[in-house]
């Protein structure tokens, strides 16, 4: 099969390919590790997270964008049979994802580091989407020497 080009309207997502350890300062304990790649030469971007706790399930998101608009789509699906669709964005360094779905809104912020290879962020959730509550943090730091600040 022919190599396939890169997706133009993803090249901003390489701020997020390689390694990071997830930690969570509410739970020093819990410790994972994320892998960003490209699928399909560049058609789409894979994040594999595995976390050996039972607080955190094993995911897999598949990150594409519609041509038609700036935000991301991505599907989401872990261990627990749990399927969900976010939009996302990564603009100035700030990484989002969000969930509109009638009684159970999420929504995290991240925020790159200066050199790129720290993201601090955080997870919310909402019954009505409007009263937020701050579920957890999550701190992603690269392992693989890379930064690129997106």
């Amino acid at each position: 099969m022919p190599q396939r080009k890169p997706n133009p309207a993803l090249q901003q997502l390489d701020a997020l390919v390689g390694e990071w350890e997830m930690t969570n300062p509410q739970y020093p304990d819990v410790r994972g590790r994320a892998t960003f790649a490209w699928l399909e030469g560049g058609a789409f971007l894979v994040q594999r997270t595995e976390v050996d706790h039972a607080l955190a399930p094993n995911a897999v998101m598949i990150i594409g964008r519609d041509e038609s608009t700036e935000a991301y789509s991505v599907l989401y699906h872990d261990e627990r049979d749990v399927s969900r669709i976010y939009r996302m964005s990564l603009i100035g360094g700030v990484w989002k994802l969000w969930r509109d779905a009638p009684g159970f809104y999420q929504r995290f912020m991240g925020t790159f580091s200066d050199d790129g290879t720290t993201i601090r962020g955080y997870w919310e959730g909402s019954d009505d989407g409007s009263r937020w509550k701050h579920d957890f943090d999550l701190i992603y730091a690269r392992l693989d020497g890379g930064g690129l600040t997106p």
